[in-house]
């Protein structure tokens, strides 16, 4: 199944019309890239939304030290930008990390979408103030946990993102990023990412290797992360707004 409809649909149940406008998103036009590419720019004009089929992507900015400030993760069902039409110009950078696979979503298409039906409509906003919550919780990773925190806190939002999307198998979940990426999120050195790492897996807490994450025991990395997954908001599954509230 298309991830978006697999993420929209812990919202609320979409009609089979909602579906089929949704599949017409992902597969009108794809785009492949190679990993390490931008899908756009800093500074260039956006003219599509970009849907991730698979793959892996970040947000960023490059500073003018050559330094870099990861500000999320992107994974397949995620949309970058609704109203990325009302820029003139991009303030940041989307790379791939990974190859990837975008569906690119033309602003004629996106205006059908938002006035197809109202629970589709509003199931779009949610995906969208999602991710706003997702910044907010981010600033708060950065400024105020330590580094113990901030890493466990980040594993835990990436698993439980991907159960979300049904892309968690025998307890493991895709975790195709390097130390210096994950450091570049974290505002941490990458040595000091390393040193935080290996605290957590002598610990038995997590277990990743070959690419693929394992969390043994995820209330107890949560309790160390002090982990609230309340602002991904993924506890509606498919029942809010049946009733008309």
């Amino acid at each position: 199944m298309n991830p978006l409809i697999r993420k929209l649909e812990r919202f609320t149940r979409l009609s089979e019309a909602d579906k089929r406008l949704l599949h017409q998103a992902a597969t009108a036009r794809i785009i492949n890239y190679d990993a390490h590419q931008d899908i756009i720019a800093e500074g260039e004009e956006p003219c599509d939304v970009n849907l991730i089929l698979a793959g892996w992507v970040c947000r960023y900015k490059q500073l003018a030290d050559g330094g870099r400030q990861i500000m999320s993760f992107l994974i397949p069902g995620d949309l970058c930008d609704l109203n990325i039409f009302l820029l003139r110009r991009m303030d940041h950078a989307l790379g791939t990390l990974t190859p990837v696979v975008v569906a690119k979503i033309s602003r004629d298409l996106l205006q059908e979408m938002l006035n197809a039906d109202p629970r589709l409509t509003r199931a779009l906003w949610w995906e969208v103030l999602v991710t706003a919550a997702i910044h907010r919780e981010w600033l708060v990773n950065i400024g105020r946990r330590t580094a113990l925190e901030r890493v466990a806190h980040l594993l835990c939002e990436l698993f439980v993102r991907q159960q979300a999307v049904e892309r968690v198998r025998d307890g493991r979940c895709e975790l195709p990023i390097t130390q210096v990426e994950l450091a570049d999120a974290l505002g941490l050195s990458a040595v000091h990412v390393n040193r935080t790492l290996r605290e957590l897996r002598l610990a038995g807490l997590i277990d990743w290797r070959d690419k693929l994450l394992a969390i043994p025991d995820l209330d107890a990395l949560t309790a160390i992360a002090r982990f609230d997954p309340d602002y991904l908001h993924l506890d509606y599954e498919g029942e809010r707004f049946e009733a008309g509230c």
